[in-house]
């Protein structure tokens, strides 16, 4: 499996992810808004995270009339880990290149 590219998008998402709480989870539609993607950006990225195991997803198990169930998305102890280490990473380099006086 090839690395995970950290676009602008993917970094929305996992900023997202990491930002949800169990009283305030992330769910497909939340992101998108959340993030300002559409879905069709953020649910090939929700999909790719969770083949790479970072992020689970479950069914909304409480009623829901008028609308569809909702999938909520949870990041792994995997994925909160290389998600944090990774965004850390990302900021450093953008440090760095701030402080050398190049452009982010």
């Amino acid at each position: 499996m090839s690395a995970l590219r950290l676009t602008k998008p993917t970094i929305g998402v996992l900023e997202v992810l990491l930002a949800s709480t169990t009283d305030a989870p992330a769910w497909g539609l939340s992101i998108c808004r959340a993030a300002d993607l559409g879905p069709g950006t953020v649910y090939p990225i929700l999909e790719r995270l969770e083949e790479r195991k970072w992020v689970e997803s479950r069914t909304e198990n409480s009623p829901h009339p008028g609308r569809p169930a909702r999938r909520y998305y949870d990041l792994t102890g995997l994925g909160r880990s290389q998600a944090t280490a990774a965004l850390e990473a990302r900021q450093a380099r953008r440090f760095k290149l701030h402080l050398a006086g190049g452009s982010a």
